[in-house]
């Protein structure tokens, strides 16, 4: 289901990826990352600054092949892309550099600098965030999802999850916002408000189709205030309505999927069955 309210990532990304997009056919492949410290304002070429501006976060520095400087970096606050300075140090390129067999030399170092740093300081984010437990506490996997206690794709995603929850194999944790109905936010206010969140939730999901629970009749400051920190961290990191589903991969990288997931997307988002 869409927000009343558009994703404020949208401008940002566009500017930068709109910038040149370099291919190298007699590339050779880059040598290890540097540390993130070479990457400090006393060495790094001025024409970054031009970036920096239109929201391109320096993390790291690379070596990058054709007399290039390769930078990782992160673009709105949560995308990780490359950036590639001139040897003259004049002009930078945003965008994927190619060598000659069609690999993307800039992967790696992206993966090392700041894929999974920034994986570690989202999954962190989310943990403080006002969440309700849906499955076992020792579940070895964990699910976050945005959800709204009105969205059906919500409601659908909880079904579809079942058999992995039930099992004990995975742990959703329900990231709650109230952006479908104008009840939606007292909805989500009476089950984190409640003595046992979890079971207020549950009982939403089984009478769905009879209307779910009642909203609260009051939301207390500190409840409304979760629900806008809710709803912020979710446009922040790309999602423009629920279910959003963040989940991370075998490598420990957070991935994402919005929406309701579909054929084999469900098994990439909780595992095998």
């Amino acid at each position: 289901m869409l927000l009343k309210t558009s994703p404020v990532l949208g401008s940002v990304l566009a500017a930068s990826l709109l910038m040149a997009v370099a291919a190298c056919s007699q590339a050779q492949t880059p040598a290890a990352p540097k540390s993130a410290a070479s990457a400090g304002a006393a060495t790094r070429p001025a024409v970054l600054q031009g970036i920096e501006k239109q929201g391109f976060e320096v993390i790291g520095e690379f070596d990058a092949p054709g007399g290039l400087r390769g930078f990782a970096g992160v673009v709105g606050g949560q995308q990780p892309a490359a950036a590639y300075v001139t040897s003259d140090g004049k002009n930078v390129m945003v965008g994927t550099l190619f060598n000659e067999k069609g690999e993307d030399v800039g992967a790696g170092p992206l993966d090392k600098l700041v894929a999974k740093p920034m994986s570690d300081r989202i999954w962190s984010r989310l943990d403080g965030s006002a969440w309700v437990r849906d499955g076992r506490s020792d579940a070895p996997r964990v699910v976050y999802t945005f959800s709204d206690a009105n969205c059906p794709y919500c409601h659908r995603f909880w079904e579809a999850a079942r058999p992995w929850v039930d099992s004990g194999k995975v742990q959703l944790r329900h990231v709650m916002v109230g952006v479908i109905r104008e009840d939606s936010p007292a909805k989500a206010a009476a089950i984190l408000g409640a003595p046992n969140p979890s079971a207020v939730f549950l009982q939403n999901e089984h009478d769905f189709s009879k209307g779910g629970i009642k909203p609260a009749a009051t939301i207390t400051p500190a409840l409304a205030n979760k629900l806008d920190a809710n709803q912020v961290l979710m446009v922040e990191l790309g999602f423009q309505g629920t279910p959003g589903i963040l989940f991370r991969d075998a490598h420990g990288v957070v991935q994402r999927v919005s929406g309701m997931p579909q054929g084999e997307d469900m098994e990439k988002v909780m595992g095998p069955r």
